[in-house]
């Protein structure tokens, strides 16, 4: 396979104001993100202003009760998963992240590596016991102290379509599982991936590409998570009647699925 003949879909989330952050975000992953590869946007929102095109494909997803829009990433993109499989590779990015600089060829996974995943600025130089993994024996994104060699960030990975497909589909089950018993990991879908990740043959990126705005790590930023403070902050953005829910099960789980992904 040469990477010029390849194609890669871009999942990207922006539910409720978050859709603010989504022409920034397109404008540069065209001007700087494997310029010459054919790219697909596909975009989960419930906005009016995001127009369709070409490579931009809309689909409608109301705004979630927080934590779900993280807790249920997954099984968003899961519901789309006869149109990913067309393609060689995925990648994820979560809707505040936007290029400043070239991202090429060598975010692709080679070689023997299936999947990608970027190095956590906040734990990038810490080890296992400073990680904050999910550490409840009883979900299923446990990891138990010792194990694991890295802390990933959960807003930015991909990988092989196939791969990358075999991975959201597990998270989805262990995700729905934990619920079901009561159970919401630690940080949602970041901790059920570190725990998918662990022992997998991965491409590892450096915090270079989920650069803090403003954070000044050591390196040179390739893609920023731009700050949340200067577009409303957490709050705004989740929706002024959005709250967190920590295992706990909701009154109706069924009901609740049902609502969210209008079945």
């Amino acid at each position: 396979m040469t990477y010029a003949s390849c194609s890669i879909a871009i999942l990207y989330i922006c539910t409720g104001p978050y859709d603010i952050f989504w022409k920034d975000f397109y404008n540069t992953a065209e001007k700087h993100f494997l310029r010459n590869i054919k790219k697909e946007y596909y975009v989960f929102t419930d906005s009016e202003t995001i127009s369709p095109g070409e490579r931009i494909h809309i689909i409608y997803q109301k705004q979630m009760t927080w934590p779900f829009p993280t807790l249920y990433r997954f099984k968003l993109f899961n519901m789309i998963k006869n149109k990913l499989e067309n393609f060689d590779f995925i990648f994820f990015f979560n809707s505040n992240m936007l290029f400043i600089n070239d991202v090429g060829e060598e975010i692709l996974p080679s070689n023997t590596e299936k999947l990608v995943a970027v190095l956590h600025p906040g734990f990038h130089d810490k080890n296992n016991n400073d990680f904050t993994y999910e550490r409840n024996p009883s979900s299923h994104a446990y990891i138990p102290y010792g194990v694991g060699e890295h802390y990933y960030m959960g807003g930015l990975n991909g990988g092989l379509a196939i791969d990358y497909l075999e991975m959201i589909d597990r998270l989805e089950k262990n995700t729905d599982n934990d619920l079901f018993n009561g159970i919401i990991a630690l940080w949602h879908d970041e901790s059920h991936l570190n725990c998918y990740l662990v022992g997998k043959p991965i491409k590892i990126l450096d915090p270079s590409y989920g650069y803090p705005e403003g954070s000044g790590l050591p390196c040179k930023p390739k893609i920023i998570i731009r700050d949340k403070t200067k577009w409303g902050g957490h709050d705004y953005l989740r929706g002024k009647d959005i709250y967190p829910i920590k295992n706990k099960v909701l009154g109706s789980v069924e009901k609740y699925i049902r609502a969210i992904f209008h079945k």
